[in-house]
């Protein structure tokens, strides 16, 4: 056989076989990419550990649709209390902990939507541990209720890793960050009123300010009564707010409101941005 009709014939063989290899769109038999993974919620408790509390929260979102694999995690080990509280080096630890938590289902598979929460004492550890995210690992949103963080912590540094919005509950009539904070200090070491109780503000020198459009300020409304809540340390935390309250928000971004007994509730976008 000629050398130009060999190479000719060559090349009508390796064309085929490319033709032959090629994967129908949608196959699975031909390495199509599987459903995405169930989301992943993971909540972390105040200084007092987890407590039934944290069920009833868990409880509640997953009954309000929040169909999300979840997960609570302790990291005040048996050290709970003030000694929680003032453990700043385990602060740091656990926050890493938590990170590298957030990182391993990330990596795992990207599309999956990760949800962080944190009660009191536990959204320092969310903020942390968002903090110390790799830049490209992000979670779909963050729920902040009855923060012990200082008001005018930065929160930006932590927001960069959250691609939809960051829910901050606050009510001023929580005696736990009023006087309790004032007393003993917030979780970041400051002697405040705490943002659960007064809100957060964007600090003057804020590292990345247009972050704080994430943030979503949720003020106590009386109407919650009806739920559970009624604006205390734990308001947030009962079944009956989280099924119909913070689950919506979670999975539609809005938020529902109650005119009072015997109503029923409304909707609106919750409003953006810092006090």
């Amino acid at each position: 056989m000629k050398p130009a009709r060999l190479a000719i014939c060559v090349a009508m063989l390796i064309v085929a076989g490319c033709q032959h290899g090629k994967r129908a769109p949608g196959d699975a038999r031909h390495g199509a990419l599987p459903p995405p993974p169930k989301p992943y919620l993971l909540h972390l408790p105040g200084i007092g550990g987890e407590r039934s509390i944290d069920q009833t929260l868990t409880e509640g979102l997953v009954q309000g649709g929040v169909d999300a694999e979840v997960e609570i995690y302790d990291w005040t080990s048996t050290d709970v209390g003030l000694s929680a509280l003032y453990a700043r080096e385990r602060h740091q630890r656990e926050a890493d902990v938590v990170a590298k938590m957030i990182t391993r289902r990330f990596r795992a598979d990207p599309r999956t939507r990760i949800y962080l929460s944190g009660h009191s004492g536990g959204t320092g550890i969310a903020l942390w541990a968002l903090e110390r995210l790799p830049p490209d690992v992000k979670v779909e949103s963050l729920l902040m209720l009855a923060s012990a963080m200082s008001p005018t912590y930065d929160l930006s540094p932590a927001l960069r890793h959250v691609r939809g919005k960051a829910y901050a509950l606050h009510s001023p009539y929580d005696p736990v960050l009023g006087v309790g904070t004032r007393m003993f200090g917030t979780i970041d070491g400051v002697k405040t009123d705490a943002a659960g109780r007064v809100g957060f503000t964007k600090p003057p020198k804020a590292v990345d300010p247009r972050q704080y459009e994430k943030l979503v300020s949720i003020g106590f409304d009386p109407a919650w009564i009806r739920l559970s809540n009624i604006g205390d340390h734990i308001g947030p935390m009962m079944r009956p707010f989280a099924r119909e309250v913070l689950a919506p928000l979670l999975r539609t971004g809005v938020l529902r409101e109650f005119a009072g007994a015997g109503t029923r509730p409304t909707t609106r976008p919750a409003a953006v941005g810092a006090r």
